[in-house]
């Protein structure tokens, strides 16, 4: 068995998939590397069967039918030994000090009285074009040194949240909570990081600085441009978590600190919604919106009273077209600080 099983999700990835395998090599006979082409039209699956056999017992080439980000994540999850499970996704990669420190933390609590669930460490937004890189970092939020639970956890403040990129789940706790993303959705990463917390009992922070998030390309599927022109998709990743906050209401709600954390977290992504239809600015965009909102409200009227209300909500819900230049306006000044794409 595998200590670390590292899913890489390819869609015609061929000129930068490289790139994040071979920094993820180093991680030697402890990982598997899952190479999961997702139908690509290039090279990438002569790639990933060129470095399966070259490194037979740390590389495994997957070949399937297109499916979308999410499908090639169920994928890994399904094909993974190991006994944790990161995805990296094929455009991005690990810094190698911080990898081998991740790889011997887990070693280490390994076969402890207490299962590590869930491993958090910090990510680096890779943004092109910027000398300054913006750090995604815990300290001050998460106890370290230790393993901790929700009880533990302290403030995280706006635009301070758990990503993909920070997080090693248990492949077992991924499997038991039956998560499974849906095909030809984007976002979905989301879904895969907020499903798996109420069944966290157990975490650990290492703050290094690990993921690489690159940034830059026009076709990525962070890119403003490209998020508005799929926002139905936003819209459905958004649905789904509400669906799943609500299903899970009464388990959720007791235990506080998951709770708060959650519901920030589906704030945030019901901002993000809210945003960018605002950004749209058509008949069209502004009365999905209100659908939204109307979504939420009548899948369950507290929770929506807390997005709606709360700091963010009341943002995105200035009345007007002034209100919605002021909304513009203040999501600018987070992008720029906070350095989000």
């Amino acid at each position: 068995m595998k200590l670390l099983s590292i899913a890489i999700p390819c869609y015609n990835s061929q000129d930068y998939m490289a790139h994040c395998i071979e920094s993820l090599l180093p991680g030697g006979e402890d990982v598997e590397i899952l190479i999961v082409n997702d139908g690509s039209k290039d090279d990438t699956a002569k790639i990933a069967d060129e470095y399966a056999a070259k490194y037979p017992t740390i590389v495994k080439a997957i070949h399937k039918e297109n499916g979308g980000h999410g499908s090639a994540v169920n994928t890994g999850i399904e094909n993974a030994t190991g006994i944790y499970f990161k995805v990296v996704d094929s455009d991005d990669w690990v810094k190698e000090d911080a990898y081998l420190a991740i790889l011997e933390k887990l070693r280490e609590l390994t076969g402890g009285v207490d299962t590590l669930d869930l491993l958090i460490s910090n990510f680096v937004y890779e943004k092109e074009g910027e000398r300054r890189k913006k750090v995604m970092r815990y300290k001050h939020v998460l106890p370290e040194y230790r393993m901790f639970g929700w009880e533990d956890v302290g403030r995280f403040h706006v635009g301070q949240y758990i990503l993909m990129h920070s997080v090693i789940y248990r492949t077992k706790l991924l499997r038991e909570c039956g998560l499974k993303l849906p095909e030809h959705t984007f976002y979905v990463d989301n879904i895969y990081v907020f499903e798996p917390l109420p069944y966290v009992r157990n975490m650990y922070y290492l703050d290094v600085n690990f993921y690489r998030y690159f940034i830059g390309r026009s076709d990525q599927s962070v890119n403003e441009k490209v998020m508005t022109g799929r926002i139905d998709q936003q819209i459905k990743v958004n649905q789904i978590m509400t669906d799943y906050f609500v299903e899970k209401k009464s388990e959720i709600m007791g235990n506080k600190p998951l709770a708060k954390y959650m519901l920030n977290y589906l704030d945030i992504i019901t901002t993000i919604s809210s945003i960018l239809l605002i950004r749209i600015n058509t008949p069209e965009s502004l009365e999905k919106k209100r659908e939204l909102l109307n979504y939420i409200r009548q899948k369950d009227k507290k929770v929506y009273r807390k997005l709606r209300y709360g700091l963010l909500g009341n943002c995105m819900n200035l009345p007007g077209k002034t209100g919605r230049w002021i909304s513009v306006e203040g999501y600018k000044i987070c992008q720029k600080f906070f350095g989000f794409n």
